[in-house]
């Protein structure tokens, strides 16, 4: 499995997609990845991740934009040195595609910014 890093005034985000062979279905146009993201605060002060934006493209072109609050359904509070880990899902209709992204993280005085979610691969069998 290959690691996807990227960093951004101090905050770290490492995604490992995965094929869910299991769960995919080819013949119907399901291809299932589950991806596990590590989030590492680096900085030193607290970050609060308030909200993530990912696009997901198909191998036709096709992109889907998922905008929302947090992070399956939680806003973690990273403090220096800590991290925070959590597992999703997508499904594509294509063989292969990939995902990018950002996190909106608020720091203690208010200020907002955008932390890169790395763009990683999704290739069915890619195991």
């Amino acid at each position: 499995m290959q690691t996807y890093v990227a960093t951004t005034e101090n905050i770290t985000v490492s995604v490992r997609p995965i094929y869910l062979d299991g769960q995919s279905d080819p013949m119907s146009r399901k291809f299932v990845f589950a991806y596990y993201v590590r989030i590492v605060n680096e900085g030193e002060g607290e970050v609060q991740l308030i909200r993530r934006h990912w696009f997901i493209h198909d191998a036709r072109g096709d992109v889907k934009e998922v905008e929302g609050e947090g992070v399956v359904g939680k806003q973690p509070l990273l403090h220096p040195g800590g991290s925070h880990e959590y597992s999703s899902f997508c499904v594509l209709e294509t063989f292969e595609g990939y995902m990018e992204g950002t996190y909106v993280m608020v720091r203690q005085n208010g200020d907002r910014f955008r932390v890169t979610i790395p763009r990683f691969n999704l290739r069915a069998a890619a195991n």
